[in-house]
């Protein structure tokens, strides 16, 4: 699996940023971590009502249980939020396929990931897809192909305010510490 920051590297402290995707499986803290950003008055995009209230929900994909969308026209409605000066922040399991400055992946241990998503009622094959996602990297390695920067941080255990610093640090350039790498869950492969 390609690990590392991206084909773009690392970013640098002082790099002008206007977008930046919060990105991980889902129930990895995404919309937590986005909360408390929003708490500290940073403006933060909630992709999937941004893909709802733009009409850009596609046709139901029966054997996933999920809605498709096109990622063309999803990175096209965001122009607004380009280069309109200040730091934004795009937070879904879609943001790291948006056009923007860095991407900060969540992750969270497979055992504590499957216990979220019971608690919210998945499904058990759902609960299996998404941990069986997370243990394999997937959104990690498919944000890592791009030419953006990319950080991760593990939010297994980690307050919602430090995950929220962590996302800070990497998009004011100083996310040396969150560099791909750190974080694999590989040896629970068999578990699920």
């Amino acid at each position: 699996m390609g690990r590392g920051p991206g084909k773009g590297g690392a970013l640098s402290e002082g790099d002008l940023l206007t977008l930046v995707a919060i990105t991980g499986t889902p129930g990895t803290g995404k919309t937590s971590v986005a909360a408390e950003l929003r708490s500290r008055g940073y403006e933060v995009v909630d992709l999937a009502e941004h893909i709802r209230s733009h009409g850009l929900l596609g046709d139901l994909d029966e054997e996933r249980d999920t809605r498709e969308v096109d990622l063309d026209l999803l990175n096209d409605s965001l122009e607004e939020y380009r280069g309109k000066g200040g730091l934004t922040f795009l937070e879904g399991h879609l943001s790291h396929y948006m056009d923007c400055s860095a991407i900060v992946v969540l992750r969270c241990e497979p055992r504590i990931l499957a216990e979220r998503l019971r608690a919210r009622g998945y499904a058990e094959p759902k609960v299996r897809e998404n941990v069986q996602s997370e243990i394999l990297d997937v959104i990690l390695c498919e944000a890592a192909d791009t030419d953006i920067p990319v950080y991760e941080i593990d939010c297994t255990s980690a307050s919602v305010g430090t995950c929220a610093d962590g996302v800070l640090a990497a998009a004011e350039g100083r996310g040396e510490g969150l560099l791909p790498g750190r974080t694999d869950w590989s040896s629970e492969v068999d578990e699920w």
